[in-house]
């Protein structure tokens, strides 16, 4: 057989060209137009609630846009949010330089246009990422396990752009049948999921592949090495991947928390004032409690929160555990219970979905022990339910007062996910990640999904 079927509707011959088992999803053209709409959108509103007309400006800024390939296919949304910056950083500065406009409205309006496009970027992505049309066509060349889970990926994610409609094992028999597909389709993607050991047969496989496909994407076999800010390398003719340590960004990731904690500690202050008189009307004992964590290194440190459980919460969650087989298993996944017998009624439930009850750690980010972002701190025996190779690695970064998973999954994400996610945020951190962290937090908080 040609093609591997690691998905049936994914397996496809020549013979099988002319039907309709194989099905091209993803318009390119379609999917750009759509972003391209959005951007205009953006930027006209951005530049209209600033200088309270129209904007002359906006071919200079789809242009950019377009010479920083943001109408392209694959981008992530860190990357997409650093070109954005990057190009209304241009534009803007641009126009200060031709002049005609006062620097603070040019600076208000660079700053509303480089929120406003990935914003409404985000929506049109929620809206359209599940329709037939969205995206490009892609094949994937590999077998095994990493084809298989790549291609999850890709269907867990329309988001990303690229949609898989065949998938074949890369045996070189199969290259003039991988690219009579290709022309026939229209596929101009290839993902290929490279071997463990590469020779001389990859190289030229390679070779074919490019002469088949306008766009030839490899991805590492295993999955899960950093990839956002990986730099290619010439190394006498050898190809290297550049993984740097970000040393002088951790200092400007430290000025960030300083001044969003302080920020964030002044807006807080009628919330927790609330929360504290609500707590208070329902329940006997302190607003506020702290647990031990293991911190940055593995040292411990002491992580204040809201209480949001009733004093005797040991008790409850003990008996909740011995009563269930089921309460256990969800126990056991997680570490967390949807119908949580220890939550105080309103205000509990509330605080806990909507993440208010982490709050007062923004003094533990003033004090150091804490980044805005990062791995969340876990108590002792949710830990235990961890790897020690991923434990060590954890260890080596602040925990944060948000992350990647709790935007993503929020409670629904059980330990794989939870290790998988900030596995991905460490190997992979840079102060764009964090930035778009940051601004998912807020929808996060604003939109509770998966929280509980």
């Amino acid at each position: 057989m040609g093609a591997q079927t690691a998905f049936s509707e994914l397996a496809a011959r020549p013979a099988k060209i002319a039907q309709p088992a194989v099905v091209v999803r993803g318009r390119p053209r379609i999917t750009a137009c759509v972003l391209l709409a959005a951007d205009i959108l953006a930027i006209l509103v951005a530049r209209v609630l600033i200088f309270r007309t129209g904007s002359v400006s906006l071919a200079l800024f789809v242009l950019a846009y377009g010479v920083l390939g943001l109408y392209s296919a694959g981008l992530s949304a860190v990357e997409e949010l650093r070109r954005v910056v990057l190009g209304t950083v241009l534009v803007s500065t641009l126009l200060a330089v031709r002049g005609g406009s006062d620097a603070t409205s040019l600076i208000l309006s660079g700053l509303l246009t480089a929120v406003a496009v990935p914003f409404v970027r985000s929506i049109t992505r929620n809206v359209f990422a599940s329709r037939a049309w969205w995206g490009v066509p892609v094949i994937v060349l590999g077998a095994g396990p990493a084809a298989k889970r790549l291609i999850e990926r890709l269907r867990n994610q329309p988001e990303v752009g690229f949609k898989p409609v065949a998938c074949f094992d890369g045996h070189q028999r199969n290259h003039a049948e991988c690219a009579l597909l290709a022309r026939t389709l229209g596929v101009r993607h290839a993902l290929v999921v490279m071997p463990e050991h590469t020779g001389e047969d990859f190289v030229r496989a390679l070779d074919e592949w490019r002469a088949a496909f306008q766009h030839v994407i490899l991805i590492p076999n295993p999955l899960g090495l950093s990839s956002l800010w990986a730099s290619p390398r010439d190394i006498g003719g050898t190809l290297g991947l550049e993984m740097r340590r970000n040393d002088l960004n951790l200092r400007t990731k430290r000025a960030l928390d300083i001044a969003g904690a302080l920020v964030l500690g002044i807006l807080s202050l009628p919330i927790l004032a609330a929360a504290a008189i609500w707590i208070k009307c329902t329940s006997q004992g302190s607003v506020f409690y702290s647990q031990e964590r293991e911190g940055e290194n593995g040292h411990p440190v002491r992580i204040p929160k809201i209480r949001t459980m009733h004093p005797d919460a040991e008790a409850l969650l003990t008996q909740a555990l011995s009563e269930s087989s089921e309460v256990r298993a969800e126990w056991s996944a997680r570490f967390k219970l949807r119908e949580d017998p220890r939550i105080l009624p309103g205000v509990g439930k509330f605080l806990r979905r909507t993440s208010l009850d982490e709050l007062p750690q923004v003094w533990s980010v003033l004090k150091g022990e804490m980044s805005l972002v990062g791995p969340r701190p876990f108590p002792s025996y949710h830990l235990n339910g961890f790897s020690e190779r991923f434990r060590t690695l954890r260890a080596r970064v602040k925990p944060g007062l948000t992350g990647l998973w709790q935007v993503s999954d929020r409670a629904d994400g059980d330990l794989k996910v939870q290790e998988t996610l900030d596995t991905y945020y460490i190997r992979n951190w840079s102060l764009w990640l964090d930035l778009y962290i940051l601004a998912r937090t807020v929808r996060a908080v604003l939109f509770p999904k998966g929280a509980y």
